[in-house]
């Protein structure tokens, strides 16, 4: 088999080329199911297969399920997977290993988080948030308030004015750490700080933070937090989330949804409630075996790698992308949002353009994969995700190159790439 040349690299990429060959983290590439055809960008929003995912789900399948059948959730260990794989993840977070649980859906702890608080301080009730958090942050919010009917209400201020608005009827500052659209981040040792002083508490949303970016919950005394499995953790598709709960709170804990799994007694089929000592509560329901057994191998990749290699790496790897982007296509009318080179940020980049879904679909198209989110008060975004762990310096100048290109072509303009379809 005979092979092209490559083409001359011109002294950017050469430098990318480099930087590539030092990398600590570059022997991790490996571990996923990546073709060197697609640049993907959107591990963000859905991370890619670890190859070790397929084969341990298969060993799931296969062994623990086809021949071990009911008696592997004893000799397998399935019913205490959601906390051995909450105490790995406390690692991740800065947590105590009881303090973390593996359970249902980012959605479902937050529901069971929001109730939690408000029940913990029934005579306080403003929830404080900002505007254009995740809206599933808000809809929750919003839902807990109907349920309850307590006169409960939701405060929206600017992220700059949180601090200030806290007061002695706040009982709940939900926020996501790492905002989803342009990767502002929040200083979570002062914000939780600010609540505290009023007595208020506090529940972060790590989902765009989780396996990306150093977090120490304890560090800031954080009351609550949640956070998804599949984006930067690379579990999968509807990997089941992540709930903290700090240990000063555990004991006195109400959660709203008292499932089987999470009872004191869960064999001794009583007909009332008791709740599970400590972080167990949480769960509710059975818990999802193979979607676990994927999750826990992506949480065991991020463990083997030193975390201050993948921050370092995320920083230089999202700043190369946005004076490269900044350098190249501003003339086209593109534009980095969020955080400016050299001030802290989540691990993503987002571009304005005044078409970007059609930009985006063209990138896309030419195996450059990154989403697309609708801005309200302005153009939409391009979303970049940026991970340390299989993203290379060379896929950053190569992706840029191409979004420079289809924005100076005009190509994104063909009819195909103007539909709005369904963006996830």
């Amino acid at each position: 088999m005979t092979h092209s040349m490559p083409a001359p690299l011109d002294p950017i990429t050469a430098d990318a080329a480099a930087l590539d060959a030092a990398d600590p983290l570059a022997p991790f590439r490996e571990r996923f199911d990546l073709s060197d055809d697609i640049i993907y960008l959107d591990g963000n929003s859905l991370g890619p297969l670890p190859k070790g995912a397929a084969d341990r789900i298969a060993s799931v399948v296969r062994e623990e399920w086809g021949e071990g059948l009911i008696r592997s959730w004893n000799t397998a260990g399935w019913i205490e997977a959601p906390l051995r794989v909450g105490a790995k993840l406390a690692r991740l977070v800065g947590a105590a290993p009881h303090e973390v649980v593996v359970a249902d859906s980012t959605s479902v702890n937050l529901h069971k988080v929001i109730h939690a608080a408000l029940a913990a301080q029934p005579e306080r009730k403003t929830i404080l948030s900002e505007p254009g958090n995740f809206p599933t942050d808000l809809y929750l919010i919003e839902s807990a308030i109907r349920t309850l009917g307590k006169g409960h209400r939701l405060v929206l201020v600017p992220r700059e004015q949180i601090a200030a608005r806290c007061d002695a009827d706040t009982a709940l500052v939900l926020l996501t750490h790492v905002h989803y659209r342009t990767a502002e981040l929040y200083d979570m040792v002062a914000v939780t700080a600010a609540a505290h002083a009023v007595g208020a508490r506090v529940c972060w949303d790590l989902s765009h933070s989780l396996g990306a970016m150093p977090i120490d919950l304890n560090a800031a005394r954080a009351d609550y937090a949640v956070g998804c499995g599949y984006k930067f953790l690379n579990g999968g598709p509807g990997a089941p989330a992540m709930v903290f709960v700090a240990e000063r709170h555990q004991e006195t804990l109400e959660t709203p949804m008292g499932g089987w799994i999470g009872h004191a007694r869960p064999f001794a089929f009583e007909d009332a409630y008791a709740p599970a000592p400590g972080i167990a509560r949480l769960q509710c329901g059975t818990p999802p075996i193979l979607s676990l057994a994927a999750l826990e191998v992506g949480v065991d990749l991020m463990l083997e790698a030193d975390l201050t290699q993948v921050a370092a790496k995320s920083r230089a790897l999202r700043e190369r992308l946005m004076a490269r982007v900044a350098a190249t296509c501003g003339t086209y009318g593109a534009e980095v949002i969020g955080p400016p080179i050299g001030q802290p940020r989540g691990s993503h980049v987002s571009v304005a353009h005044p078409s970007a879904y059609a930009v985006m679909q063209a990138l896309i198209a030419r195996g450059v994969i990154g989403d697309y989110r609708v801005q309200p008060d302005g153009p939409g975004v391009m979303r970049f995700g940026i991970t340390p762990l299989y993203l290379r310096f060379t896929d950053v100048d190569r992706a840029v190159a191409s979004i420079e290109e289809v924005l100076r072509t005009g190509v994104w303009q063909a009819p195909r790439f103007q539909v709005r379809q369904a963006v996830t």
